[in-house]
């Protein structure tokens, strides 16, 4: 018996977001003081350092578990699989569902639960539950799934990965101009296939202070209570350059592949340099340069979405050949992310 992924489906808002709409912006640093540059040097020194061009937003009337379900929808179509079979959804997600203007997180109830509830799945057996794992939470469900299935305890599971960040932004926030809206779905299941997952590696990192790296906190520029998404970016960057590249290397070291055979690396679209910088470190862990053509990317279209950007750039790929990356049966594949807790984790996977 494998494991492996028989359908996917995404999500990716309509509305464009382009970095122009934020050079009206007054931006403040964490100590609440301007920041001394024209909005239009800040705005291209970002597009250069992150790679972002545009970032997509729901509209103002859709919520993260609407795009979710859509996404379900749409994997669970590919898959060509009866709903009702579905033994698990489990959904990653980092603040729920959140009304437009709100900044009030809503978990309750689980946004997996409201999911299940709009696919119509009426079986009480299949159980529906969220996980909070930071940007890596979609590569997390994924090897939940896994466990749940090499266990005997399920045969089928959707795994989803959807997040609404523009509604946390603070808007005196640089970092405000990164985060963006999407959803992915997987459907896992047992297979007689050859392929599968072959192996994986989570990790996570509070003993040197990481588990504040990202966080929930007041605005740069307000003595509200609200809270919006905040990060040290200079210690998320420097934590994913030392730690990322290694957790990648433990996980192919034990699919028993070779470096040599890995086709494509699908990770976490958080920062253009940040993402390429830490596979040049992978490749040369092996003492091998890293060939472009490995590396789909997608964030300075679609900005980050967090959770929802390591499947809904798999699913691109799968279907569309994304920026000229295609896969295909028999290739070696690998999913990796990094985001709060701090939370690493990666699984080689053969299509």
């Amino acid at each position: 018996m494998n494991i492996k992924i028989t359908g996917t489906g995404s999500v990716i808002p309509e509305h464009a977001e382009l970095n122009e709409s934020f050079s009206k912006h007054k931006f403040y640093d964490a100590e609440g003081v301007a920041i001394p540059h024209d909005n239009a040097v800040i705005i291209e020194k970002f597009k250069a350092i992150t790679g972002i061009e545009q970032r997509r937003y729901i509209t103002a009337d859709q919520t993260a578990s609407d795009i979710a379900t859509e996404a379900a929808k749409i994997a669970i179509a590919d898959a060509q699989l009866d709903q009702e079979t579905l033994d698990y959804i489990i959904l990653a997600h980092n603040v729920g569902d959140i009304a437009l203007n709100s900044h009030q997180v809503n978990t309750l109830p689980s946004m997996a639960t409201k999911v299940k509830a709009g696919l119509g799945i009426k079986i009480p057996s299949c159980v529906a539950y969220d996980i909070l794992f930071g940007c890596p939470g979609w590569v997390e469900g994924v090897i939940q799934a896994k466990a749940f299935i090499a266990a005997g305890m399920a045969k089928k599971c959707l795994v989803i990965g959807a997040d609404t960040l523009s509604r946390v932004l603070d808007q005196t926030d640089r970092d405000s101009m990164i985060y963006a809206d999407g959803a992915g779905a997987t459907v896992i299941e047992a297979s007689e296939e050859t392929g599968g997952i072959l192996a994986h590696k989570t990790a996570t990192f509070t003993a040197d202070g990481e588990a504040e790296f990202i966080f929930y906190g007041k605005s740069n520029f307000s003595d509200k209570d609200t809270k919006y998404i905040k990060m040290f970016g200079r210690k998320v960057y420097e934590f994913a350059l030392n730690q990322v590249p290694i957790a990648i290397k433990d996980c192919l070291d034990a699919s028993g592949a070779s470096i040599e055979d890995v086709k494509k690396i699908f990770i976490h679209q958080a920062n253009l340099k940040m993402d390429e910088a830490i596979i040049k470190r992978f490749y040369r862990l092996y003492g091998m340069k890293m060939d472009a053509a490995v590396l789909p990317m997608n964030i300075h279209e679609f900005g980050n979405s967090s959770v929802a950007t390591v499947p809904t750039l798999y699913d691109l790929v799968r279907k569309t050949n994304y920026g000229g990356h295609k896969v295909q049966a028999g290739d070696l594949v690998i999913f990796a992310s990094v985001g709060a807790g701090m939370n690493i984790n990666a699984i080689c996977y053969r299509i």
